[in-house]
């Protein structure tokens, strides 16, 4: 064969996003992409914010030397300033922009942090249902991705996590607002966390990192806030971007936020600046650093979203499909009415209704919708879910 053995089985596991996406695209073609309701895909189909395109017009007329020159690995100086002072609102601590790392997405941030903690063999515990990727960037960096179920409701299940760690765990990660269930963790969840940690690091005379990785948390719904999390633990860190918030998905601009606080920070920020460099990212792109630097708490209206998750619910609600009403992101992860997920999901897509199955992220039995798309497509979709669930029954 002329790929590897572990990159063929990994593309076998990873294919269900893809293969609704491509048969997504035959459906299109055939019956026309008006007919078709795909849920399938997080590509947030909003404008960024308009201050994006001033912000943009400014700095593409920058002129002279060294502009488009090479930067310190972790970043713009001025950037990593400009996003300490935002993360520092947000986390209710104050940082320095040397505790900032900017990366290629919050895909390059996680797998520049994996790279930087991880020796062989460690293990990372990911909570399901889990971001598709993370057990492929814990497999890059040489660690073992130990998956952990949450409550019924997604919420965090301390005990199972109690259960799970040892002498070898060396990082959690935790996704709030979720993909794919749009749970968002409260405060008293998170501090029970953090003590638990805590107890388990001095249980293991070992260092614990908690990664929280956040491209979702300004969009939220119902004044829901996500909780800061460096106050309750001092050995975490932060991975995010800004391809949620300000729909800049292709532009792959991101950063890591170390809490001051954090164990062998000297070593780590150097480790990971090596990292950032090694792995062949070298730098975040230029462009976008200066761009992002002057939308620090900008976002999309994010009202729009809400207003589809209301419409979305309803119709969900009115064919009996059972779910936990998403506080953040924009999906919607509902329960199938049969064991088997993928029968589901392919019987919906008899309907022309593309969506994902559990088993995808960790949690068969479910499936994901997206609501990142036009109103019409949710709206349009009511009728063709009333004929798949009586068709179902």
């Amino acid at each position: 064969m002329g790929i590897s053995t572990k990159m063929n089985e990994f593309a076998k596991r990873s294919s269900w996003i893809r293969k609704m996406f491509e048969e997504g695209a035959k459906l299109k073609a055939e019956f026309g992409a008006e007919n078709v309701f795909d849920f399938s895909l997080g590509n947030p189909d909003l404008p960024p914010p308009p201050e994006f395109d001033a912000s943009l017009e400014e700095v593409i007329r920058e002129r002279g030397q060294g502009v488009h020159a090479y930067m310190p690995n972790g970043g713009y100086p001025h950037v990593k300033q400009a996003v300490a002072d935002q993360i520092s609102i947000e986390q209710e601590t104050t940082l320095s922009g040397d505790d900032i790392l900017m990366t290629c997405g919050a895909a390059g941030g996680l797998n520049v942090t994996l790279k930087a903690i991880l020796n062989p063999g460690e293990e990372v515990i990911i909570l399901a249902p889990f971001f598709v990727e993370y057990n492929f960037y814990i497999d890059n960096q040489g660690g073992v991705g130990k998956v952990v179920n949450t409550k019924d409701d997604f919420s965090l299940d301390l005990d199972a996590i109690r259960q799970a760690i040892t002498a070898n765990t060396k990082a959690l990660i935790i996704n709030s607002p979720n993909n794919p269930t749009g749970q968002v963790y409260s405060a008293e969840e998170l501090t029970a966390l953090g003590q638990l940690l805590e107890e388990c690091q001095r249980k293991f005379a070992s260092t614990i990192f908690l990664l929280s990785d956040e491209p979702y948390r300004k969009i939220t719904y119902d004044d829901v806030e996500v909780p800061a999390l460096f106050p309750l633990y001092k050995n975490s860190m932060v991975i995010s971007s800004y391809s949620k918030d300000l729909s800049l998905p292709g532009e792959r601009i991101g950063y890591i936020a170390l809490n001051s606080a954090i164990d062998h920070r000297a070593e780590l920020l150097a480790a990971m600046t090596l990292a950032n460099r090694i792995l062949g990212f070298v730098n975040a792109p230029a462009l976008m650093q200066k761009v992002v630097a002057s939308l620090q708490g900008k976002t999309v209206d994010c009202s729009i979203y809400t207003k589809r998750r209301t419409t979305f619910c309803k119709i969900l609600e009115d064919v009996g499909l059972e779910f936990t009403k998403p506080k953040g992101a924009f999906y919607i992860f509902p329960k199938s009415p049969i064991e088997d997920d993928a029968a589901f999901v392919a019987h919906l897509q008899e309907f022309k209704i593309l969506a994902v199955p559990g088993r995808g992220f960790g949690m068969p039995g479910y499936f994901r919708l997206a609501f990142c798309v036009d109103d019409d497509v949710i709206a349009g979709s009511a009728q063709a879910f009333k004929q798949a669930m009586e068709s179902y029954k």
